[in-house]
């Protein structure tokens, strides 16, 4: 394939990634989206195999490189669960970030690369750079895998003067950036930039072993532009403009989104970088002020009941509908009280779950319709008209601790306001916080009951209620 079939089908790889996005923006168009980045994918993949940069010699191990790709993303794509598709996510960003670092350190012993002058300036400058942001995203994404994953602690771990040994770091990354710079020969240059890529690996780790589960959300998005820009900056250094392109775009939608998920938490950027925020959790909740109150304990079949006589019913979801894997027994429940005339709806909160939009591919998993599913600014208006509020493993999405406790670490973060419903019905399996810590004080509103359990299990007992 000649170059400028290449740079013809590089052009409508990167208008198809575009058109991607675009259909990712709203539930009824994922799918064509997803149809339109795999298409532009394949295109791209073709076109770098059969371009004028791949030699014949070079061709058969990546075609064994694709294969075990491939072989790499079914296994993934049949085995991995809905409910760890943010530890997935966080794990492919890593290769992403592992990749810019190997593509980086080839680059420089690379040669072929025979550069001067200016030009040697700059490409080593996209290299040092590349490989730091690499490196960050690697370690960075690998943290949060075990986080999310459940295999290292959510607790934010902060080391003492946390924030100088961060400046510290970033001091030394420049000064070894203008000796690799200054670097006679590759001899001299690979041992700043191994320095650098030491301490990028590990201000990774310390940076996300900092951020709390209660900023895990914000961490996967972060983590999305990281990975985005390490994608451009291997596009730079192997002078490819596809990669330049898409990682530009994979860079700004993250960074764009991560600001999205700050706005919702009430939260500034840097102080999710900052970390400290979230805990484990398990510590039993108290009511406002401290004192603990009284909770009204609810059956399955109590529950059924006042579904059953309900005009409206607004159902909130959080990730104990996702460890439970109820999102489908819920689907058939919403389904059963509509076919009973009864006016469903589904609010989800913008950082309901462990990555953005979580809820909503669940949802879309069991087959809820697009329709009755809406975003919290559409739908917090409507709870005081709502006979039922039913809260399936969410908590501090639903905390009016962020509007009634001024001291509170959530407060002034935009939650769903389920308390105003008639009565609202929290189902959890203990009185444990969320990933925050917070104490929620909507467990002791009179409004409230508890429904405690299993969601799935508990949720099976509420429509074979419904249904009898």
């Amino acid at each position: 394939m000649s170059a400028n079939l290449t740079s013809v089908a590089y052009i409508g790889a990167i208008i198809l990634f575009i058109l991607s996005l675009g259909g990712l923006s709203h539930p009824e168009s994922a799918r064509r989206g997803n149809l339109y980045g795999i298409v532009g994918m394949i295109l791209a993949v073709v076109a770098t195999v059969l371009g004028p940069q791949v030699t014949a010699a070079g061709l058969p191990w990546i075609v064994v490189a694709l294969a075990i790709g491939a072989v790499v993303g079914l296994y993934a794509a049949k085995k991995v669960k809905m409910t760890q598709m943010p530890e997935l996510v966080a794990l492919m960003h890593s290769l992403v970030g592992l990749a810019a670092c190997l593509v980086g350190f080839a680059s420089y012993i690379d040669p072929a690369q025979a550069f001067s002058g200016a030009e040697k300036a700059l490409h080593e400058l996209e290299i040092y750079v590349g490989i730091y942001i690499g490196a960050v995203t690697f370690s960075g994404s690998l943290v949060a895998f075990g986080k999310l994953s459940g295999k290292l602690s959510g607790k934010p771990v902060l080391l003492p003067a946390r924030h100088w040994i961060n400046g510290i770091a970033a001091v030394v990354v420049i000064y070894y950036g203008y000796a690799f710079l200054q670097a006679e020969n590759i001899a001299a240059g690979m041992t700043p930039l191994a320095v650098m890529t030491v301490i990028g690996l590990l201000f990774g780790i310390h940076m996300v072993m900092a951020i709390g589960g209660a900023d895990m959300p914000v961490v996967v998005s972060m983590l999305n532009s990281y990975s985005g820009w390490a994608a451009a900056a291997t596009g730079f250094m192997l002078g490819n403009d596809l990669l330049i392109v898409v990682g530009a775009l994979v860079g700004s939608s993250g960074a764009i989104l991560s600001y999205i998920m700050c706005r919702a938490m009430n939260r500034r950027f840097l102080a999710v970088i900052a970390g400290g925020f979230g805990t484990e959790g398990g510590k039993a909740a108290a009511a406002a002020g401290g004192l603990a109150g009284e909770v009204n304990p609810i059956s399955a079949q109590e529950t059924a009941e006042l579904l059953r006589e309900a005009k409206k019913v607004i159902i909130v979801p959080g990730y104990g509908m996702a460890v439970a894997q109820a999102q489908h027994v819920v689907s058939e429940i919403s389904r059963l009280l509509r076919d009973k005339g009864v006016d469903v709806r589904f609010a989800i909160h913008p950082v309901a779950g462990r990555m953005p939009g979580h809820m909503n591919v669940l949802l879309a998993e069991a087959k809820v319709p697009y329709d009755i599913v809406f975003e919290m600014e559409e739908i917090n208006d409507e709870f005081p008209e709502a006979d039922v509020a039913l809260i399936i493993g969410a908590n501090d999405i639903v905390n009016p601790a962020a509007q009634e406790v001024p001291d509170s670490p959530i407060a002034g973060m935009p939650v769903l306001e389920v308390w105003k419903a008639k009565t609202s019905i929290v189902m959890k399996r203990s009185m444990a916080s969320g990933y925050a810590g917070v104490d929620n004080p909507l467990f002791y509103k009179d409004n409230n009951r508890m429904l405690f359990g299993d969601a799935k299990k508990t949720l099976e007992e509420v429509l074979a209620a419904l249904k009898s």
